[in-house]
């Protein structure tokens, strides 16, 4: 508990003791009035000041007004008929009882996120030019700059790593709990925990827009965007407030009045009584609370897994999801090179390998690095000579000893086939998908290397959860080649795919999914119909812009993303795809299930209150009551561990 939290609990414990004591006390009339009211002005003074300043900003018809009225009218009726002081008080004390209770629920749905200001440590270290290391502001760090972490900081600046090897804990930004390694050369981002070693860090942004900020500020953002049940409880209490106070006004005066226009009794204090219980029955406060909450609670939730979702708005996009559009590379798949096959000819698959890893060593192209990460060894044990690399074809060079030529090094040719068949080497055409590296030596063919893009971890869990989910249609967009774009469909079993995309064409079909999503064969619209695109937010942002909820992948460094989609994914699992599904499924069942439960029991109550078969006890359990209730319930968003298990469906409205 917070400051406040504790002084209202302490005040409410002392108003529940003065008011049992002062119930021993014999006094009547004005005197038993003024003990009375000592523990209904420690319970309620600031409910009394809330009501007071609303009438003052002309802001007057909310819950403190409502109960303001409710309980000074039950002191007044006490006063003037019954004596029963007890239950004013009692009404009071435990609408703050309720009030500390929500108090807390919010606190706890606030702190996973609020923790992300943590985050962001406020120095850095830097060395002076006697090598000490001076704390200097991470604000002030220009990018370039280099810095110190030490084992056991958070990382201030986004940089990479050019001194020491450490392992990194992102727990923080990504969810994920198992710690990576890295050394010099590996990007490392703000709010990362350093676990192991000293690391020295050339910082490559500034602290503004370090992963950890842009984290935060898209977290203080997805506050302003409020989903279409948040904006129909605030218009919704906007117009319900007043209309029961002037319904309680009515109920207090119309009947009596009637009454002894007939040549009755009006038994007013009958009627004043159930319009006091009408109004505390009718504070909407559960429904105010407990719908906000709800997102509130999921957006927290989501954030522990490392998904951002930048307002309430979007998860109803989410709920409501009937396709899933993805990019393939850098979102299905690892958008890397890896060598996935070595077909040698004349020799053995090791000799293969390590004949184009000595031939690629010094070369800087993507499909040489893949080749020396497959190769695996640090040392070479021959020396690589009269390398001379042609562009878009390959490498020529010599070898000494790699073929037992010490003397006199045969030429070594590693490239594509045109770049061999130009060297008089005869290569065959391969029907493998993917990157083919060929190799000779003296004009003897020795084999072939394909290196393809792989998929994922998680890639066909995403895809299997997603159709679990419900969600059938799956369509996935590639700027790559068709047959790269069939052997990945295939392998993950994706009936519809295009392939060979300009950015501007996988925005025309992602426009055509929208439109034939909107509507059925018949013509009418469909119940789920909503569009979700995830790509890497890269050179996929206007697709990302256009669909109902874009999903950037491995967002931590791209800032691209951050700007264009509407949920930000801090590491690139593809599993966090139906996660977010899910917790969006789960939050909007909770808070039509507190729409209807707030409802129904207050339209029951109030009916009650109206026809006298309910008194003050009852009302404070039509509001109190149903207000914890909503509240417990709204804190279920916090749990995401079941949200694949029982969101099966997308809610209904």
């Amino acid at each position: 508990m917070n400051r406040e939290q504790k002084a209202l609990l302490l005040r409410i414990l002392l108003a529940a003791g003065i008011a049992v004591l002062v119930s021993f006390i014999p006094a009547e009339g004005v005197y038993q009035l003024g003990l009375y009211l000592i523990p209904f002005l420690i319970a309620g003074a600031d409910v009394l000041g809330r009501a007071f300043r609303g009438l003052i900003n002309r802001q007057p018809f909310d819950e403190a007004l409502l109960m303001s009225a409710a309980t000074l009218g039950a002191l007044a009726m006490a006063f003037l008929k019954t004596g029963d002081y007890a239950e004013a008080v009692a009404v009071m004390i435990l609408y703050q009882t309720g009030e500390l209770f929500e108090s807390c629920a919010v606190a706890k749905s606030r702190k996973s996120i609020t923790a992300l200001l943590d985050l962001r440590p406020e120095t850095a270290l830097i060395k002076n030019e006697q090598g000490d290391l001076i704390p200097v502001p991470a604000a002030e760090v220009a990018p370039c700059a280099v810095i110190t972490v030490k084992p056991g900081d958070r990382i201030p600046l986004d940089g990479v790593i050019t001194e020491g090897c450490t392992s990194i804990n992102t727990a923080a930004l990504t969810g994920e709990a198992l710690p990576r390694e890295a050394g010099p050369g590996s990007g490392v981002y703000s709010g990362t925990l350093n676990l192991s070693g000293l690391i020295t860090v050339k910082t490559t942004k500034s602290f503004q827009d370090s992963a950890a900020s842009k984290i935060v500020e898209l977290i203080e953002e997805a506050g302003l965007r409020k989903s279409s049940s948040e904006r129909f409880v605030t218009r919704f209490a906007r117009v319900y407030t007043p209309l029961v106070t002037l319904a309680a006004l009515a109920l207090a005066l119309l009947p009596p009045f009637i009454l002894m226009l007939s040549g009755e009794p009006g038994n007013w204090s009958e009627w004043c009584y159930r319009a006091l219980t009408f109004l505390i029955i009718s504070c909407p406060c559960a429904l105010v609370i407990s719908v906000p909450l709800s997102f509130f609670a999921a957006l927290g939730g989501a954030s522990r897994q490392g998904i951002l979702i930048k307002g309430s708005s979007f998860m109803e996009s989410l709920a409501h999801a009937g396709t899933v559009v993805f990019d393939k590379t850098g979102t299905l798949t690892r958008g890397t090179f890896e060598v996935t096959g070595l077909y040698p000819a004349g020799v053995t698959a090791d000799k293969l390998l390590m004949t184009l890893a000595h031939a690629e060593r010094f070369s800087q192209h993507p499909a040489a690095r893949a080749i020396i990460r497959a190769y695996g060894r640090k040392d070479f044990p021959y020396e690589t000579l009269c390398v001379r690399e042609i562009p878009g074809r390959g490498v020529s060079c010599a070898i000494p000893g790699l073929f037992g030529d010490q003397e006199n090094a045969a030429p070594v040719l590693a490239g594509n086939r045109l770049f061999l068949q130009d060297n008089g080497v005869p290569a065959p055409e391969c029907q493998h998908h993917g990157t083919v590296i060929h190799a000779a030596i003296r004009g003897q063919y020795l084999g072939y290397a394909v290196l393809s893009d792989t998929l994922k971890d998680g890639a066909r869990e995403s895809i299997r959860d997603l159709r679990a989910l419900g969600i059938l249609r799956l369509v996935m967009l590639t700027g790559d080649t068709s047959g790269a774009a069939r052997e990945t469909a295939a392998s993950l079993d994706l009936p519809e795919y295009h392939a060979e995309l300009l950015p501007k064409d996988k925005l025309k079909i992602l426009e055509e999914i929208i439109r034939s999503s909107r509507n059925n064969d018949a013509g009418t619209p469909r119940k789920n119909d909503r569009v979700i695109f995830a790509g890497d937010g890269i050179n996929d942002a206007p697709a990302l812009t256009r669909a109902d909820a874009g999903i950037a992948m491995g967002s931590m460094g791209s800032d691209v993303a951050v700007e264009a989609a509407d949920v930000a994914l801090m590491d690139d699992d593809p599993r966090k795809i139906p996660l977010a599904v899910g917790i969006s499924r789960k939050c909007l069942r909770i808070v039509r299930e507190n729409i209807i439960l707030t409802i129904g029991i207050k339209a029951l109550c109030l009916l009650l209150g109206a026809l006298g078969l309910a008194g003050l006890w009852l009302a404070v359990f039509a509001d109190v009551g149903v207000m914890i209730l909503a509240v417990l319930n709204a804190l279920r968003c916090f749990l995401t561990g079941d949200v694949l298990r029982n969101a099966k469906t997308a809610p209904e409205g």
